[in-house]
């Protein structure tokens, strides 16, 4: 039984106008909204996060956003900033995602500034790190994740570092319906936890959370919930209604 607790994170993505993201975040909070065992964040676009955010008071499910930008404010069109995330009570903020990584360039040096301004700025960092098929195939699955992990990481002190996230995502088992088996998850989760003590000492890394975000769906989570270093999910498409999430954080409750 680990003494973290567990944490099921819902990635909205492009999905949902303002009206149904209300919606859907008021059948959610009607369902799990007193839930204090296992930490709940939704994560809807930008442009329904205030929105979503009033919905949320008086609720444990947490606000989250799906991107931020390194600078404080100035000439980025269409960029948002960590204090505009403050702003609207956002305390988590997801970054490095492989959409971003692989649509937008963006860098383990980039990502990383952005940890290092979420932290700063009071954000917990759900941090995300995974190979492609090819990485996997050609046997570099922990090189790729060793690398991103420790560049995307670079600067963080053992004060703060418990306020980072780590979602490990295999990027061939997003939303592809392909799933790590539980034994594949589990070996990269403790290996992504064997950086983390070399980084940060063995007190520090038994309480950062490391989630598994591969197509993770209500079917699967128990037994990938079960094992030692999966503390949670960063879910996609299960996210996106109201049962499957429902589901997931009961099955992560249950987890304990």
């Amino acid at each position: 039984m680990s003494s973290r607790k567990k944490l099921i994170a819902g990635n909205w993505k492009m999905n949902k106008t303002s009206a149904d993201a209300v919606a859907l975040v008021q059948e959610i909070v009607a369902e799990v909204g007193r839930v204090t065992e296992t930490e709940i964040v939704v994560c809807p676009p930008f442009t329904a996060l205030e929105c979503v955010g009033k919905k949320l008071e008086g609720s444990t499910v947490k606000l989250g956003a799906q991107n931020m930008h390194p600078e404080a404010s100035g000439a980025y069109t269409g960029e948002i900033s960590a204090g505009m995330l403050r702003s609207i009570f956002a305390t988590h903020v997801i970054l490095g995602h492989s959409e971003r990584r692989t649509y937008f360039h963006e860098t383990d040096q980039f990502i990383n500034q952005k940890v290092l301004v979420a932290l700063k700025n009071q954000l917990k960092p759900i941090l995300c790190v995974g190979e492609t098929l090819a990485e996997r195939e050609s046997g570099s699955t922990l090189k790729v994740v060793q690398t991103q992990v420790e560049a995307c990481l670079e600067g963080v002190s053992k004060e703060l570092a418990t306020s980072v996230v780590i979602a490990y995502e295999p990027v061939w088992a997003i939303g592809t319906g392909k799933v790590a088996t539980t034994a594949q998850a589990q070996e990269v989760h403790a290996f992504i936890r064997s950086l983390l003590i070399k980084l940060f000492g063995d007190a520090v890394a038994q309480k950062i959370r490391i989630l598994y975000g591969g197509s993770m769906k209500p079917a699967n989570a128990p037994e990938l919930l079960a094992q030692k270093d999966i503390d949670g999910g960063l879910i996609g498409g299960a996210a996106l209604e109201t049962r499957s999430f429902v589901d997931l954080v009961n099955a992560a409750v249950a987890a304990g």
